[in-house]
């Protein structure tokens, strides 16, 4: 049993539950520690990318990578520390990818030997076996979120296959749209669960 007498009184009752997570597969467990660190790191995360969407999915990603390595985790520092560095360098790692794809305005559309900046931009356009392992995953996700409750099926499906905005699902569904966030808030907590627990990888 790990000692945990240097902890505080906030990151032993962390401990406990990730005990609980990992000993048991308790989903309230789970459920404990997204809603302890949820909005603070949401608020983190919005602070890096200041982007309240992308916030949002990488809060969500980063949930989904810690419960991923849950067994990982020692208790030699605070839950809240291992989770929020797990979250800053998903962050960090997404705002380079994002600025890999963004060229300054400033920048010329020639180099010094005249050639055209347009043979410089990375291709966006994937090769046959990057579109197959695509094609693979997406319909990987398509099995996942059937195995959902029809209600959170319907949110995902309206959000991330057919990239509703929140507004546009809140009229489909004829529901408020601090709902339509809050449940597909659970449902990708759900669906997070599911892959965890998954024995295929996306």
């Amino acid at each position: 049993m790990a000692v945990t007498t240097h902890l505080t009184e906030k990151a032993a009752r962390d401990y406990r539950l990730v005990q609980l997570a990992i000993d048991d597969g308790d989903q309230k467990a789970y459920a404990e520690l997204m809603k302890n660190y949820r909005d603070s790191l949401y608020f983190m995360l919005l602070k890096m990318t200041n982007n309240p969407h992308d916030a949002e999915d990488l809060t969500i990603e980063a949930f989904g990578k810690a419960f991923k390595k849950l067994h990982q985790y020692t208790p030699d520092y605070a839950f809240s520390t291992w989770l929020f560095k797990i979250a800053s360098n998903n962050c960090i790692d997404f705002i380079r990818k994002k600025k890999k794809y963004t060229f300054s305005i400033d920048q010329n559309f020639d180099d010094e030997a005249g050639t055209e900046l347009a043979n410089k931009i990375p291709s966006k356009t994937l090769d046959p076996e990057e579109e197959l392992v695509k094609q693979q995953k997406i319909k990987l996700m398509h099995e996942v979120v059937e195995k959902l409750k029809p209600h959170y099926r319907t949110l995902i499906e309206l959000r991330y296959f057919k990239e509703f905005s929140y507004d546009e699902i809140a009229s489909e569904l004829n529901l408020p749209l601090g709902t339509v966030k809050a449940q597909l808030f659970r449902a990708r907590e759900f669906l997070y669960q599911i892959l965890k627990n998954s024995k295929d990888n996306i």
